[in-house]
């Protein structure tokens, strides 16, 4: 939780929300299933992670059931956690809340499949988060022959206001990694994450009828990592441990 804490990618002046954000990306530990992952993360970790001293706001995503019909997803579940800096962030690596959190990981999580990120939001649509709605997150693979505090910016900047007039839309987040992620020339498994919230499945649906939605899709290869390699999605519903 504590890495690639060095400079923004995305500047204030770009629309960077104040705070920092973690993302764990998760897989549920072999022989488990789906159900019992789900109840153990909610029930109790969820609670053991809410203690962490100086966490802003604690969320999880939790994939659709019928997500799984044709075998199973990227990931299991998204943890995000917020901290009012990386300071707040750092401080917490030698609390006992923060061992107890790791040492509970092992008891349902995949250890070593594992992915942590350290990110930026940059919010785009500014809308409540629908009660009951669909929140879908997408891992993002900027291009790769591009540098990427310039891929970061044309994300922010050019690409995803295309998708703010999409009626359905309800609110739009992009989480940008921390320029850390590509110290020595290495690219972190995701550049950032976007994050979009609809009313409804349905909703979702009528959106990729849409002009703005087109609008999007002709844009996506002057942002997207075009090697081939798909860039996976997850729909979720959302579980709010901590909002302060």
């Amino acid at each position: 939780m504590i890495s690639n804490m060095v400079q923004p990618m995305i500047p204030e002046a770009m629309g960077r929300e104040a705070g920092i954000k973690v993302c764990e990306l998760i897989r549920r530990r072999p022989g488990m299933s789906v159900e019992e992952f789900q109840t153990y993360w909610s029930e109790v970790h969820g609670p053991i992670v809410s203690e962490l001293p100086g966490l802003r706001r604690y969320a999880q995503s939790h994939p659709l059931p019928g997500g799984y019909r044709k075998g199973p997803l990227p990931y299991d579940g998204v943890a995000e956690l917020w901290f009012d800096d990386k300071e707040g962030l750092r401080a917490i690596a030698g609390t006992h809340e923060f061992a107890r959190a790791k040492a509970d990981e092992a008891n349902f999580i995949d250890t070593t499949k594992l992915v942590e990120l350290v990110l930026d939001e940059v919010t785009l649509k500014d809308g409540p988060i629908p009660e009951g709605g669909i929140k879908s997150i997408g891992f993002v693979r900027l291009r790769r022959d591009v540098p990427p505090p310039e891929a970061h910016r044309y994300w922010a900047e050019v690409h995803g206001p295309l998708a703010v007039p999409i009626p359905q839309l309800r609110r739009y987040v992009q989480s940008h990694v921390r320029a850390g992620a590509y110290g020595t020339g290495k690219r972190p498994a995701y550049d950032g994450l976007a994050v979009t919230w609809f009313d409804s499945l349905d909703d979702m649906r009528a959106s990729a009828a849409t002009a703005a939605y087109a609008a999007v899709m002709e844009d996506g290869p002057r942002t997207l990592d075009p090697s081939g390699i798909p860039t996976p999605t997850l729909l979720t519903r959302e579980l709010v441990f901590v909002d302060r």
